[in-house]
């Protein structure tokens, strides 16, 4: 994906439609002179309507539409006729966006299935008749109800990535690297912090024409969930992952200690993230022998699998795909 064109989050206002008004008539032909009200409702104001499409990978359509306007609903006629509805304005989506109040930050819903439709801004509701306002006492109502405003409010829209397996690790733990190699993706690589500005998809094909997505999520470090360094923007693509791939370098100081950083990470933005299955990946292990492997070996975290690996060399990727694969199935 290229940077300009991954857009994850937008704002926009939407406006629906008002609500037609009910209208105060009364029958009127040449047999009669003094018929009783027949005044039809008002159609609704037009919706403003979320709608999931799975062949849509970014928000970029919607980032330059910064307001969404629905049509009025049209007044009522004689003899009972309602006004057509406002039409609806259907927004086309990705699978996992997420709408939210701008104002109060609620989360309204997330659109998850291809052509899943939620209602984003509800139109006003058209208005009564005078038919329905007769009565034994009150034959002739002369009133019939005004249509209700449409509302204006400022949303978002956040995206986050379906993917069957998210790298999470630091800025320069060798993500992007991996990605290119075990699939067409070409994100950018760079030997410094935060090369990676947006998140990067790439299928990885296994044996009989066996697929995964991979996503390579920008770095992330540690108090990343209070603000810091790209902050929470990225973290809430991991949510959506079905394994979490964490890749630490062989030549860090001390495995064990970044792992867990990260893992703590995950957990103050989100502790359901703690009970995806995890693996390890320890990149770059061209650079040692196997005798400083078995001294690394000692010192990981319990009770996660890991996986020694390096992209440039292109050793131990099958294996890593295989394992991979091995969670895959064993969570279907």
């Amino acid at each position: 994906m290229a940077d300009q064109n991954f857009v994850d989050y937008v704002k926009i206002c939407c406006r629906s439609g008002k609500g037609g008004a009910g209208s105060s008539h009364f029958r009127r032909d040449r047999l009669t002179a003094q018929g009783g009200p027949d005044g039809g409702d008002g159609g609704r104001g037009g919706h403003i309507i979320l709608r999931g499409n799975k062949q849509l990978w970014t928000l970029l359509h919607l980032k330059y539409r910064k307001h969404v306007i629905a049509k009025d609903g049209v007044q009522g006629s004689g003899s009972r006729k309602s006004g057509s509805e406002g039409s609806d304005v259907i927004l086309d989506v990705p699978l996992g966006t997420v709408a939210k109040d701008a104002e109060t930050g609620e989360v309204l819903f997330e659109i998850n299935n291809e052509g899943e439709r939620c209602i984003l801004v509800r139109g006003g509701k058209g208005g009564l008749g005078n038919w329905h306002f007769k009565s034994d006492i009150r034959q002739s109502p002369q009133y019939a109800q005004p249509g209700l405003p449409g509302k204006e409010r400022w949303m978002i829209l956040e995206l986050k990535i379906l993917a069957d397996v998210g790298l999470v690790g630091f800025p320069n733990a060798g993500k992007s690297t991996l990605l290119s190699v075990v699939s067409a993706a070409k994100p950018k690589i760079g030997a410094y912090a935060f090369t990676t500005l947006t998140p990067n998809l790439g299928i990885v094909s296994y044996w009989d024409n066996r697929s995964f997505v991979m996503a390579d999520i920008p770095g992330i470090i540690e108090h990343a969930h209070e603000g810091k360094g790209l902050g929470i923007r990225f973290l809430r693509h991991i949510e959506r992952n079905a394994v979490l791939l964490f890749v630490i370098p062989c030549d860090t100081d001390n495995i064990r200690k970044e792992y867990e950083i990260l893992l703590n990470e995950l957990q103050q933005y989100n502790a359901e993230l703690l009970y995806k299955p995890r693996l390890l990946g320890i990149s770059k292990s061209d650079l040692i022998d196997d005798e400083l492997r078995e001294l690394l070996i000692a010192e990981l975290p319990e009770g996660v699998p890991y996986v020694f690996f390096s992209a440039v060399a292109q050793q131990g990727i099958d294996g890593l795909k295989d394992a991979i694969w091995g969670i895959l199935s064993a969570e279907e």
